[in-house]
């Protein structure tokens, strides 16, 4: 009997490698010599460079880059087993986890420091990169980012602009003959599961900005000079990213990285999905698990789980398709109705607080895991 075992992470609790680990303990209490295949999966944001690298036999490296404060601070990349492709989180260089609460002002928190993990990977020669960019703590539009790859962002006195997007208003050319020639030779894979604009009600701003410290006077004033930035961009370059679905990702970023480099947005999911090879690590298998830390109506629109069990169907459509969860929300008839997710079990074993919860969550894990192998085994010997 074969089982892939391909779940995201528990955020705040376990890595999707973890889950994979307890998933598998539980099972082999009932099916110790069945086949496991361990596909550790992600939608774009965070796990994603440990997703891939597990999956492809990789290798992570650590650097030092500016952090969102524009203070070091220490993040880690991925370079795939291919040798060629390298995967980056945003987060890891620009991210909420940088800057303290009482700090976050997306006036002035900046990219460069993600920048200077896509210049790292360029240093491996690689010629495709993917990067994904959730949870980010800024707002800039990625000027900060393109400012870091040798793009010039000039005031109109002719120097480079300061870090933040509170100062994009000042912006009066863009000077493309020092960014860095590497890039035209090289194809970015943006993972972004949102399809937010940059500008408007809907924006960069508007939407994400203030949970990254934005005042409704700030959102307003950052939502007027990213306009401002894709005009000059539009004028002095030809590109033009103020409404593209997917651009307003990240601050902004999304924008920045299709204006200043060779880039296309992709789903999440899709990509780790196809850079892990899943579907061909799950075909011919009997049952498919996944799961992740909540799992509940906006589960279909690009979540690990929903997936994952799309693709697992491709390739092996009588396999079930079983989802464990931390936190089993409302709207789960959907997922039931899509014939994509065959049955949805919550981990969480009793009663317990939010610190219990996480402190047991690989117990926990494998013991639903152990309770789903034995119905399966029930079922089976009929």
């Amino acid at each position: 009997m074969k089982f892939v075992i391909a779940p995201d992470s528990f955020k705040g609790g376990l890595t999707a490698s973890q889950v994979a680990d307890a998933i598998e303990t539980g099972l082999k209490r009932v099916y110790s010599t069945a086949n496991y295949t361990l596909v550790p999966m992600a939608d774009g944001g965070e796990g994603t460079v440990d997703a891939l690298v597990h999956a492809t036999h990789g290798r992570q490296l650590t650097t030092t880059v500016t952090g969102p404060l524009g203070t070091p601070v220490s993040a880690h990349f991925g370079l795939l087993g291919n040798g060629r492709t390298a995967v980056i989180e945003m987060a890891e260089a620009s991210g909420f986890q940088h800057v303290p609460e009482s700090k976050r002002n997306p006036l002035i928190t900046t990219t460069y420091g993600t920048g200077e993990l896509v210049s790292k990977a360029l240093d491996h020669h690689v010629d495709q990169i993917i990067i994904g960019i959730g949870g980010s703590a800024t707002n800039d539009g990625g000027a900060g980012m393109a400012q870091a790859l040798g793009v010039e962002l000039l005031d109109q006195t002719g120097n480079q602009l300061p870090f933040g997007g509170g100062h994009l208003n000042d912006l009066a050319a863009v000077n493309l003959a020092n960014r860095d020639r590497r890039l035209d030779h090289t194809h970015l894979l943006i993972a972004c599961d949102v399809t937010n604009p940059l500008v408007g009600p809907t924006g960069a701003s508007v939407v994400f900005g203030p949970q990254k410290g934005a005042s409704p006077s700030m959102v307003a004033t950052l939502d007027h000079n990213l306009r401002h930035y894709a005009a000059v961009i539009h004028q002095t370059i030809g590109r033009d990213v103020a409404t593209v679905p997917g651009a307003g990702a990240a601050g902004g970023l999304g924008a920045g990285l299709l204006a200043f480099t060779n880039a296309s947005l992709k789903r999440g999911v899709d990509l780790v999905i196809q850079y892990s090879g899943l579907k061909d690590k799950a075909a011919g298998a009997d049952f498919v698990f996944t799961g992740e830390g909540k799992i509940d109506r906006q589960t279909q629109f690009g979540k690990t789980p929903y997936g994952v069990a799309l693709a697992a169907k491709e390739v092996a459509p009588n396999a079930p398709v079983i989802a464990i969860a931390g936190n089993v929300g409302s709207g789960i008839n959907s997922l039931y109705q899509s014939h994509a997710i065959n049955a949805i079990f919550t981990s969480v074993a009793g009663v317990k607080t939010l610190d219990d919860a996480l402190l047991e969550a690989s117990h926990d894990i494998a013991q639903v895991a152990e309770n789903v192998g034995r119905l399966i085994q029930v079922t089976m010997n009929k």
